[in-house]
């Protein structure tokens, strides 16, 4: 083991990933793994997160594919139920999972638009949060960790209810850390910039986008 992954070294800790199916996601599932997670893979689509979990095993690592909608706030339950049952805990909870279904400006998002963003992006990761801190606080403390958007610090005209949600997402990693730090569990946010991801396809490919980004 090298000095790196002996420093930062995660056997027999439990970690849930959510939007694992592909992107950043994907690379922080495979990542926790190698480091000696077991890991939870979960996305909307089955196949899709049983197809992550074999090449995590392929690779020598534990993982077990979990299929969940994050806006749905009952499959984010039972997410967290059968990863108990599973693995008998939880110790990480990154919640990466996202949407963005409008790439314009504010005038252009409706009500139902607006729902669903700050029902993925903020009120699923509170959810899935208060699911796993009970158990996290009986193993004595836990991680989580929050992937939030470089423009929840500084929002992009076309980005604005995205933005908006991701800054939500970072004032309650914020909560979270203020309120359950005495439990030993701790809350962190991580605000990428612009990602060469299919999730932000609609940006790199626009050229005055990755100007803008440079």
């Amino acid at each position: 083991m090298s000095h790196f992954k002996e420093k930062f070294d995660l056997t027999n800790k439990v970690a849930i990933v959510t939007g694992a199916s592909k992107g950043i996601g994907e690379a922080i599932a495979q990542g926790l793994a190698e480091f000696g997670a077991q890991v939870v893979v979960s996305s909307r689509k089955q196949e899709a997160v049983e197809q992550v979990a074999e090449k995590i095993k392929q690779q020598g690592g534990d993982a077990f594919a979990v299929a969940a909608h994050v806006g749905e706030m009952e499959q984010l339950k039972e997410l967290a139920a059968k990863t108990v049952e599973h693995y008998g805990g939880v110790d990480i909870l990154v919640n990466n999972a996202a949407t963005n279904p409008v790439f314009g400006p504010s005038m252009m998002v409706d009500e139902r638009a607006f729902d669903k963003v700050m029902s993925v992006n903020v009120k699923g990761p509170f959810e899935l949060s208060k699911a796993v801190q009970p158990v996290m606080r009986e193993r004595g403390g836990g991680s989580i960790i929050n992937i939030s958007s470089i423009g929840g610090i500084s929002p992009e005209p076309t980005l604005g209810i995205y933005s908006v949600s991701k800054a939500a997402l970072i004032s309650l990693t914020k909560v979270f850390a203020k309120e359950w730090g005495s439990c030993g569990i701790r809350a962190n946010v991580i605000c990428p910039g612009l990602v060469k991801t299919k999730f932000s396809q609609a940006l790199w490919q626009n050229e005055q986008v990755v100007k803008m980004a440079m």
